[in-house]
């Protein structure tokens, strides 16, 4: 299950990498055409700036999930760089749909939610425990790991005094 959960939040995050750029383009279109100021601030300004945000939200999306693409991939998890990235693309998630259900509507906040609920669930499906090989007990992981076995003898286990 933890392949495909991967696999699918990277595609959710490709899309809307797409998505922000297409409407951040559309934006900075509409603002450019508009030929107003806003306090000053000049049209082409305004429009550069929106093209910045887009190319650089659409940037950290698809680095995103780039990252839950190569966690699939490698049936692994991510590394410490890699889960910041997706701790904060979940944050960033979950602040945008409380102001999407506002701004835009149900539909937005239940995609957003979506996107968030699968990048929290890969984060938790390759935790700590979920980098043990299935089907072994965690104390059995761990005497191997150290050369000793289950029962606490061999080479790792502690001298008896």
């Amino acid at each position: 299950m933890r392949r495909p959960v991967a696999f699918v939040a990277a595609l959710a995050l490709f899309a809307e990498a797409v998505g922000v750029v297409l409407v951040n383009g559309i934006l900075a279109t509409v603002v450019e055409n508009q030929d107003m100021s806003l306090a000053g601030l000049e049209s082409g300004a305004m429009s550069g700036g929106t093209w910045v945000m887009g190319g650089v939200s659409g940037l950290c999306l698809l680095l995103c999930g780039l990252v839950l693409l190569l966690t699939g991939v490698r049936d692994r998890a991510p590394g410490r760089l890699g889960r910041i990235a997706l701790v904060v693309c979940a944050v960033a998630h979950g602040v945008l749909g409380a102001l999407a259900v506002g701004l835009l509507g149900w539909i937005a906040f239940a995609f957003l939610m979506t996107v968030l609920g699968l990048i929290v669930l890969t984060l938790v499906v390759y935790g700590p425990e979920g980098d043990r090989p299935v089907g072994v007990e965690p104390s059995a992981a761990r005497g191997s790991a150290d050369g000793g076995s289950a029962d606490g003898t061999g080479p790792g286990a502690p001298a008896a005094v």
